[in-house]
C-alpha cells in the first residue's frame, strides 16, 4: 500500500518487512516514450463474477466502474495481492483491511460506503470503494505527469506503482520507481489479472472443430509434443509408468483451450496433476469421452459450465508433479485413458 508521499514503504507482498530498499531496475515491461496512445491495458475486460468471493462481488463491480483505467479485474487482482481477500488483515507496518490502507491515507479516501454508520478500512465495502477512488485519482495523476512529459510508461503500471510507493515516487523517477518491492508489486498484480477477467472463446475456435478431426488442439497454433502417450520413466517419481496423455510444450500463462464442446465436471487441485480441469463430451461413437487439462497455473472455468471448442479453460503452468511449464492433455474413453493423438489427428 502507498504512503502517499513518494517513497517506498518497508512492505513486501506476503507480509515481510524489508529494512532497506536497494534500487534495482527489474524491467517488467514498462516502456519509454511519450504519453499518448498505448496498447490496451490488461484488465480492461469484463470481470468473471465467479472469480470473486460473492460477498465482495457487488463492491468490486462498483469500484471497477469508477474510471476506465482501473477496471474490476484490476481491483480484484490488487485485493488478492494486498490481502488475499482477508478483510481483517493488518500488515507489520500497520496497513489495514482488504485494500491495505495506511491510517493517514485512509483519512483522505475512506468513506462510509456501506452505510453502517462508520467509515472503516475493515469494512469490505468501504475498503474496496476507497481503493477504487484512490486508484482512479492516481491514474489521473500519472496521466497528467505523462501529458506534461514528466513520466513515461503504461498508465496501469504507473498507477499501481503509485499505489504502492506514492505518486511522488513516479514523478521523481519519471516513471516506474527503481524499487524492487514496487516493481514486484506491479508484476504480481498484472500476473493475477487474467484470473479475474471474463473470457468468451478467446482461442478463436468459435465452437468449430478442424475439418476431418474429432478434437481441436488444446493450445493455439501447432505446439510441440514434448512427451507422447505411452510407457516411460516418470521424470519426478523415478518409476516406470504409463504416461496417460500427451505433453505439449508452452510458456507459462499460455491459454489452454477446450478440445471440443462439453460440460466441465471437475475444476480444481489434484495431487500429481496440480490444477486440473475435466470436461465431459458425452457419447461419441458409442463411447463416453472426457478430456483433461493438467498442471495449469490458473483455472478459468467452473464445474457445470458449458464450453465450446476453443473456450479458454485455464493457463499453462507447472503445478503438481511437473518439471517445467507444459500442458498434460488426456482423453478418457469409457473411463480408461487412451492415446489422444488419434482424437487430435496428429502423429
Amino acid at each position: 500500500m502507498s504512503n502517499n508521499g513518494g517513497g517506498a514503504l518497508p512492505w513486501v507482498i506476503g507480509g515481510a518487512i524489508a529494512a532497506v530498499f536497494t534500487p534495482v531496475i527489474l524491467f517488467i515491461g514498462v516502456s519509454g516514450g511519450s504519453a499518448g496512445a498505448e496498447p490496451a491495458a490488461p484488465g480492461t475486460g469484463a470481470l468473471d463474477p465467479g472469480s470473486v468471493p460473492p460477498q465482495f462481488l457487488p463492491w468490486v463491480l462498483k469500484a471497477g466502474s469508477m474510471c476506465p483505467e482501473v477496471a474490476a479485474p484490476v481491483i480484484a487482482a490488487q485485493i488478492e495481492a494486498e490481502s488475499n481477500w482477508g478483510p481483517d488483515r493488518v500488515s507489520p507496518v500497520g496497513a489495514q483491511g482488504l485494500s491495505q490502507f495506511m491510517p493517514g491515507t485512509w483519512q483522505t479516501w475512506g468513506r462510509d460506503d456501506d452505510g453502517n454508520g462508520r467509515a472503516s478500512p475493515f469494512d469490505p465495502g468501504d475498503a474496496i470503494m476507497a481503493q477504487g477512488r484512490y486508484d482512479c485519482y492516481l491514474a489521473g495523476e500519472v496521466t497528467r505527469y505523462k501529458n506534461q512529459g514528466r513520466a513515461s510508461g503504461p498508465t496501469l503500471d504507473l498507477t499501481l506503482a503509485a499505489y504502492n510507493a506514492g505518486p511522488g515516487a513516479v514523478e521523481q523517477y519519471g516513471g516506474m520507481p527503481p524499487y524492487q518491492e514496487t516493481q514486484g508489486y506491479v508484476a504480481r498484480i498484472k500476473s493475477l489479472i487474467p484470473k479475474y477477467e471474463s473470457v468468451d472463446d478467446p482461442g478463436g475456435g468459435g465452437g468449430q472443430l478442424p475439418a476431418g478431426k474429432q478434437m481441436a488442439m488444446p493450445l493455439a497454433g501447432n505446439p510441440p509434443v514434448t512427451s507422447p502417450y505411452g510407457w516411460r520413466m516418470h521424470p519426478t517419481l523415478g518409476v516406470r509408468k504409463l504416461h496417460t496423455g500427451i505433453d505439449f510444450g508452452a510458456a507459462s500463462g499460455t491459454p489452454v483451450l477446450a478440445a471440443r464442446a462439453g460440460t466441465v465436471t471437475f475444476a480444481g487441485w489434484q495431487t500429481g496433476y496440480g490444477n486440473r480441469v475435466e470436461i465431459s463430451h458425452g457419447t461419441i461413437d458409442g463411447k463416453q469421452i472426457v478430456t483433461t487439462y493438467n498442471h495449469q497455473s490458473a483455472i478459468r472455468v467452473s464445474v457445470g459450465q458449458k464450453v465450446q471448442a476453443g473456450t479458454q479453460v485455464g493457463l499453462v503452468g507447472s503445478t503438481g508433479y511437473s518439471t517445467g511449464a507444459h500442458l498434460h492433455f488426456e482423453v478418457k474413453q469409457n473411463g480408461e485413458y487412451v492415446d489422444p493423438a488419434p482424437w487430435l489427428g496428429i502423429g
